[in-house]
């Protein structure tokens, strides 16, 4: 759990990091790093747009021998969506970067609020 704040993306990633740096099956470099842009993309988007002050984000990570599984879970229920692409704007990046990377990735509704998640192959 990290509290909704600028600098959650940052922790999150120490946090992803250190747990892949445990795993039985270490990650490549490269995709290492496309697993660590993939957090530091949901966590922005769900402290953004996902969050009040005060509320918190769930930041969880599956390993298998065939993937790696992040899961950002906020408090609201609504979706995430790509926006369309603009030389002119700052952001609206983020979904477009995890499409690009990630094998696969989706919401899941929960009870209270969604889940984003992301699966990259290793």
């Amino acid at each position: 759990m990290f509290p909704a704040r600028a600098e959650a993306s940052a922790q999150a990633r120490a946090y992803v990091r250190e747990v892949l740096a445990h795993d039985d099956e270490p990650l490549v470099e490269a995709k290492r790093d496309d697993v660590l842009l993939i957090v530091a993309e949901l966590v922005t988007n769900a402290y953004r747009y996902g969050t009040e002050p005060d509320e918190k984000l769930l930041v969880a990570v599956l390993t298998t021998p065939e993937l790696v599984r992040i899961e950002v879970h906020d408090p609201r229920r609504r979706r995430p969506h790509m926006r369309n692409e603009s030389g002119e704007r700052a952001r609206g990046r983020g979904l477009h970067i995890v499409d690009a990377l990630a094998a696969r990735w989706n919401v899941d509704d929960r009870p209270f609020g969604k889940a984003v998640w992301a699966e990259v192959d290793r």
